[in-house]
């Protein structure tokens, strides 16, 4: 029985706890709503990373996209791609993304590395959906996203206006190069 106990326990609260970190990492930042009304069909498609907080997965990376498009149960698949210009080599990732709550509500969770799953938060898009902004679950994950490798001025200058509303550094973001 005291055998049972060593291998219950530990096993339980490492359950516990991945549930309680996972729940945390699947935030919105506060004071950021998702984008209501939110399509999709429309997001589907390839996008352009314009801007964002340096952090490890990205480290030292240009040209970078993702590739947005419908698994047959309804998820999201993600293609991450992105040259690394100090290994001189190009780097892709493949996810998987689903709502949170609503299918029509910009608040979904990403996994790269099941069972761990991340914050994905679109905050600002376009009508036409050409420019979006997403937020991470906390402050230190934001992107300006792009259908093409640049972005209007007013449009960028709209993003950083309420990333700073809601608390982001926004003169800390990487603007991100892209090689035709």
């Amino acid at each position: 029985m005291k055998t049972v106990h060593k291998i219950i326990l530990p096993v339980s609260l490492g359950a516990l706890a991945l549930i309680a970190f996972n729940s945390y990492s699947i935030r919105i930042p506060r004071g950021a709503v998702a984008v209501k009304g939110f399509d999709i069909k429309k997001y589907l498609g390839r996008w352009y990373e314009i801007a964002r907080f340096d952090y490890r997965f990205e480290k030292n990376m240009d040209n970078v996209t993702a590739e947005y498009s419908e698994n047959p149960d309804g998820s999201v698949r993600v293609l991450n791609k992105g040259y690394d210009y100090v290994k001189k080599l190009w780097q892709e990732s493949i996810g998987e993304a689903k709502f949170v709550k609503n299918t029509n509500e910009g608040r979904l969770k990403v996994s790269f590395f099941k069972p761990i799953w991340a914050g994905y938060n679109v905050i600002d898009i376009d009508e036409d959906y050409q420019y979006a902004l997403v937020a991470g679950s906390s402050l230190k994950y934001l992107w300006i996203l792009s259908r093409t490798t640049s972005i209007p001025e007013s449009i960028r200058q709209r993003f950083l206006e309420k990333a700073k509303r809601i608390g982001y550094k926004t003169e800390d973001l990487i603007w991100v190069r892209h090689h035709q």
